[in-house]
């Protein structure tokens, strides 16, 4: 009798933090999200080569760096689709062109697909 007794308050105790929580009012339309302006060192074309030895692609140089990219970080990735590699290297404070040495050295393909990507200054 004792089990059914504490059973009962349970259950009643579970009923009211369930009807409690369903009439909480919620003051907000979003889930905390925000927007962030990113600056940009440049928004012109740069050059991107891919620099081949034997059959493969052993680094990227990417030219046309305005000095305002001086300090930052390139980092490039080659993939062929079955292989892909990284690296990076730092822009010269005037800019210029800069070659990321690749940690592996994937094979030329008929299509590849090169990203670069800037973090900082």
């Amino acid at each position: 009798m004792w089990r059914r007794m504490a059973g009962l308050l349970v259950l009643a105790a579970a009923s009211a933090i369930v009807g409690a929580a369903a009439s909480m009012a919620i003051s907000s339309d979003s889930i905390g999200m925000a927007r962030v302006s990113v600056p940009r060192c440049t928004s012109a074309a740069l050059s991107v080569v891919q620099n081949l030895s034997a059959g493969t692609v052993v680094s990227v140089t990417v030219g046309g760096l305005p000095a305002t990219c001086g300090g930052a970080t390139l980092q490039a990735t080659v993939n062929n689709g079955a292989t892909f590699a990284s690296g990076s290297a730092s822009v010269p404070a005037g800019g210029g062109s800069v070659t990321v040495t690749l940690g592996a050295a994937p094979p030329v393909t008929a299509s590849e697909q090169t990203d670069i990507v800037l973090v900082g200054p």
